[in-house]
């Protein structure tokens, strides 16, 4: 009966353990590295020599959607200044725009996260885009998009990307 309940505890013990596990993005035309905490994480748009930019859509494009750009900035500037400028250069042009909250965040790498909704399709979209600064004159920005009801079903997700992006 020992070992019975022995091996029932170990069993369960591993396949939480293997249910637990996440995919690390990492590729050799990027420099940096993040984890995926879902399966139904799927790349879109992979890296090239010529673009390192990543794109991935959890399911859908509608349910979510991440893109990984780098930014280059003046040294010393900060990165709310970045968020105002690509607010008033792109984001305030996109249909139904609804500027949000702008909080500190911190992971691996420190920085910014923006929240604002838009439409489109007829649907009600947010946005959550994550700046996090790697030195001086680098950000890195992680944009989310999705269905508002989506995108904040999958907010612990995307925080635990943003929280695990790093340089290699």
């Amino acid at each position: 009966m020992k070992k019975f309940v022995f091996t029932a505890v170990f069993g369960l013990i591993f396949a939480v353990c293997a249910f637990a596990q996440t995919e690390v993005f990492s590729d050799v035309n990027c420099e940096y590295t993040f984890d995926l905490p879902d399966a139904a994480w799927k790349i879109v748009t992979k890296p090239t020599v010529t673009s390192p930019n990543v794109e991935y859509a959890y399911g859908d494009r509608f349910a979510g959607n991440l893109e990984v750009r780098k930014v280059s900035i003046k040294t010393g500037e900060v990165v709310s200044d970045v968020i105002l400028r690509e607010t008033e250069q792109k984001l305030q042009f996109i249909l139904g725009f609804v500027n949000g909250k702008e909080m500190d965040f911190s992971g691996k790498l420190k920085g910014r996260v923006f929240n604002f909704e838009f439409v489109k399709a007829g649907k009600n979209m947010s946005g959550r885009f994550y700046y996090l600064r790697s030195d001086d004159e680098t950000v890195y920005v992680l944009r989310f998009t999705g269905l508002r009801e989506k995108l904040m079903a999958i907010r612990n997700q995307t925080d635990s990307i943003a929280r695990t992006f790093k340089l290699k």
